[in-house]
């Protein structure tokens, strides 16, 4: 793939008593993609490692994902590993662990501490007094978090990860681990999100996925999945793939080169700048609902725009409805043109009606040709807007497409801008001290 039009690598963090093989019938559905489960202190082939803190927990995945150097990775969080996974998400926002470009968390034990029922928390504490979970235990724990039963072979591997838990890490969650409050030092993250529950989950079902985890994610979409319970990735593996796989395009269709999140995150960058640059940052909604235009001129912008500029995944069409939502723009239009909502919607009508209705399905040279039309102003047709105005919208169009895109950070690692980096929040700006031609500083990422 190009520079700044990529697709992320997964890394998929399980559940309490589950592994990295909690994900198999997951990662079967997501052959396109680099998937890199991993286990958690204290299960699975971890089994033996020591650190079952949450932050311990957090510091080992942290450095497992460092090691892997990949440009741009998302996490994936079922249950236990949501938590980590959120704080992760927190890390790489404060500019201490860079290319997180998503997060899908599902189950997902909270920031804050997880709800859970205490005399059931305590009968699980039981279960390890005398060692690892035992067969009859282990299975107790999976019937009790599945919707109906699972195929012979699931089942037993997901009662075998159980048995094979570090009964230290298992209390360790239980006993502090799940009680654990960084909602606080969490705060509100702009990384895209989907929250997914099962909607037979009890303790970390909707109504506490909505009120513990969406409030952490200014960018959440929060998914139900039928038939399930607690354990998703045994139960709807299909379901579960499929909105990873939608998260995972959506977010790295207009991906930001690790060089550039290295640089963002930087001195030379101020938190304002950086704010703002994160917030453009975020990854289109793939099911955007148009507020200001309808589903049919949305598609007729979309195919507009297309021949206009190089989106490299992003939604520019999405986009200009948004600002338009908002009454935000460039602060002027031409005297000829009706306000901007009200031109946008006669512009697009008047595309279809140019085009016998359907301005999105024509190939692309015969959109070309009626551009090209329209900014000649050359037909007679009655349309909503007259051929002047029409040349006129044009051009209001392609200025909003361009600003919005050279906007985007990924378009600006494109065209190796990087002017946003000349200082920081201290006294001192950094500032350029080569400034010829072809020069480039050691801070700059190459082109």
């Amino acid at each position: 793939m190009g520079r700044g039009v990529m697709r992320p690598t997964l890394f998929f963090l399980h559940a309490l008593g589950g592994s990295a093989r909690s994900w198999d019938a997951v990662i079967a559905q997501l052959g396109a993609f680099d998937c890199r489960p991993l286990d958690l202190n204290g299960f699975g082939d971890a089994s033996d490692a020591t650190g079952f803190t949450v932050e311990e927990m957090a510091d080992t995945i942290a450095e497992q994902i460092r090691a892997e150097n990949a440009d741009r990775w998302m996490l994936v969080g079922h249950s236990m590993g949501g938590k980590i996974a959120t704080i992760l998400a927190q890390r790489s926002e404060a500019g201490r662990l860079s290319g997180l470009a998503g997060v899908v968390l599902m189950a997902a034990s909270p920031p804050s501490p997880e709800p859970i029922d205490d005399e059931r928390r305590t009968t699980m504490i039981d279960w390890v007094k005398q060692g690892p979970v035992g067969i009859e235990d282990a299975r107790d724990f999976v019937d009790q978090n599945i919707a109906a039963p699972l195929p012979p072979a699931v089942y037993d591997a997901a009662v075998a990860d159980v048995q094979r838990a570090n009964p230290q890490a298992w209390r360790a969650w239980l006993e502090q681990g799940y009680r654990e409050d960084w909602s606080d030092q969490v705060g509100t993250l702009n990384t895209p999100a989907v929250i997914i529950a099962g909607a037979e989950d009890g303790d970390l079902g909707e109504a506490n996925q909505r009120k513990l985890n969406v409030p952490h994610y200014t960018h959440a979409r929060f998914q139900s999945i039928a038939g399930a319970a607690h354990l998703l990735p045994f139960e709807q593996p299909d379901s579960v793939a499929h909105l990873i796989r939608d998260h995972a395009h959506a977010v790295g269709a207009a991906s930001i080169p690790a060089d550039y999140e290295r640089l963002i995150a930087s001195d030379r960058v101020s938190a304002r700048t950086r704010a703002t640059l994160a917030e453009r940052a975020i990854a289109d909604d793939p099911d955007y609902q148009p507020k200001i235009v309808s589903a049919k001129q949305l598609e007729t912008l979309r195919a507009l725009v297309d021949r206009v500029i190089p989106q490299h995944g992003i939604d520019l069409a999405a986009r200009i409805d948004t600002q338009l939502a908002g009454g935000e723009g460039d602060g002027w239009r031409f005297a000829a043109l009706p306000v901007d909502a009200d031109a946008y919607r006669a512009g697009l009508d008047t595309l279809d009606t140019l085009a016998n209705g359907a301005f999105a399905k024509l190939p692309g040279e015969d959109r070309d040709a009626l551009l090209h039309t329209i900014e000649a102003a050359d037909w007679s047709a009655k349309t909503p807007l007259t051929p002047e105005q029409m040349t006129l919208w044009f051009e209001d169009v392609r200025a909003d497409a361009v600003r919005l895109w050279l906007a985007h950070p990924a378009t600006m690692a494109r065209v190796g801008y990087d002017g946003f980096a000349i200082g920081g929040d201290g006294v001192r700006k950094q500032g350029y001290a080569l400034t010829a031609a072809d020069e480039r500083e050691g801070w700059e990422p190459a082109r």
